[in-house]
């Protein structure tokens, strides 16, 4: 284990599983990371170990066949696996939100058809929220879903589903104005419908197509894709939590957690990126010594090197007040937001002692610079993290005049 990033309190248990998925990371993640994402080629034998850990099912009450573990526990893995790729930690992150909004929200009937499943890694899971047109204003959703008897019939087009064309299951967020009259808010009149679907790309089941992967600067690897519904046809049953007009606040909670898990695989691509920094700077010669003897050097390790600690200690932070089952949007916010910018500004840093190498694809970092910008606008922008600190510290320090 690194001096930098270390968690106090946890149990003998958690110590126990983040050294076998740091393991797991330093000898299946990281010597293969760089090819596989040069080559945009989806990490099977990777995801199958994770499978075979039980990583699907870390979060999962162990009565439906999962680990039982806390968010804490979960982040602390997403901060190991991002650590040696973000990729692998984004196709964890959005199966977690699915079992997540299930285990929160969803029927007996349902957490009873899909929890068991997931656990095992059967079934993978995506969410959709996004639209072509909307980015941040989800309140601006047009897709829709319309009552037909004993179904829902669901039309609009989705965008940068993760796992879009892996998954089994996905979670999409449209507009029903069935019982939400004309007028009423939008954030009041939209559902969460599980789609159930085969993996691949075309047309995955009637009226549900899933185009090919959108070829992205960086994380890749994950497959991202569109979703197009037309005429897609599912059972009244597969509404989440079995009543309409409640998608808005499931999802929210679904992205609550998410915003601690990018947080999370900030702090790992930071750390990983400080781990490459020190190294080289203790390798390279100048003027007659390691870099790292210059100051100049020493003093941007020194700024790296604080940064992943201060983020570290914000996410643990976060995951440990929602696990004590306390409202924690300010602290995932805070978190969310301060690890993805020191991300960026560390890896930027490691970039620079690597000087004209840090260009080349030949060099891990190289990787590393183009990951980071994705966690700039994974979960929610900058922006609208301080929209949401911002408001939460107005309730909280409330002027009594």
């Amino acid at each position: 284990m690194s001096r930098l990033a270390q968690t106090a309190g946890l149990t003998d248990i958690q110590r126990e599983i983040l050294a076998t998925v740091r393991d797991f990371v330093d000898k299946e993640i990281i010597p293969v990371a760089t090819e596989l994402e040069h080559r945009d080629e989806y990490p099977d034998r990777i995801v199958e170990g994770l499978r075979e850990l039980g990583l699907f099912g870390l979060m999962i009450p162990e009565e439906y066949g999962g680990l039982g573990e806390s968010l804490l526990t979960y982040a602390l893995c997403v901060e190991e696996i991002a650590r040696g790729w973000m990729s692998v930690s984004g196709i964890i992150n959005t199966h977690f939100i699915v079992a997540y909004m299930l285990k929160q929200h969803g029927t007996e009937e349902q957490r009873a058809a899909f929890l068991p499943r997931m656990a095992a890694g059967e079934v993978r899971g995506a969410f959709s929220m996004s639209e072509p047109g909307l980015g941040s204003d989800v309140a601006a959703i047009t897709s829709k879903g319309t009552r037909d008897g004993d179904s829902y019939v669901l039309n609009g087009q989705k965008m940068w589903l993760t796992n879009g064309g892996t998954s089994h299951l996905v979670a999409v967020l449209c507009r029903s104005d069935e019982g939400h009259p004309e007028g009423t808010a939008p954030h009041k009149s939209m559902t969460t419908f599980l789609v159930e679907k085969e993996p691949g790309f075309g047309e995955v089941r009637p009226g549900l197509t899933i185009p090919g992967k959108i070829d992205k600067m960086g994380y890749k690897g994950v497959d991202t894709t569109e979703l197009i519904m037309a005429g897609l046809r599912i059972p009244a049953n597969r509404v989440l939590g079995g009543t309409t007009g409640r998608g808005f606040y499931q999802m929210m909670d679904g992205v609550e957690v998410g915003r601690v898990n990018v947080a999370a695989r900030g702090c790992g691509v930071a750390q990983r990126a400080f781990e490459l920094g020190v190294s080289y700077a203790q390798q390279r010669h100048t003027f007659g010594k390691p870099i790292a003897q210059h100051q100049a050097i020493q003093f941007k390790l020194a700024e790296m090197a604080t940064k992943v600690e201060a983020a570290h200690a914000m996410m643990v932070n976060a995951a440990r007040k929602k696990d004590s089952g306390e409202r924690n949007d300010l602290e995932a916010g805070m978190a969310k937001y301060l690890a993805s910018e020191y991300c960026k500004e560390v890896v930027e840093d490691a970039f620079r002692i690597h000087g004209g190498y840090g260009f080349s694809k030949e060099y891990e970092i190289e990787r590393l610079y183009r990951e980071a910008p994705m966690l700039l606008i994974g979960e929610g922008t900058a922006e609208i993290q301080k929209m949401i600190i911002g408001r939460r510290l107005l309730e909280e320090y409330r002027f009594q005049g």
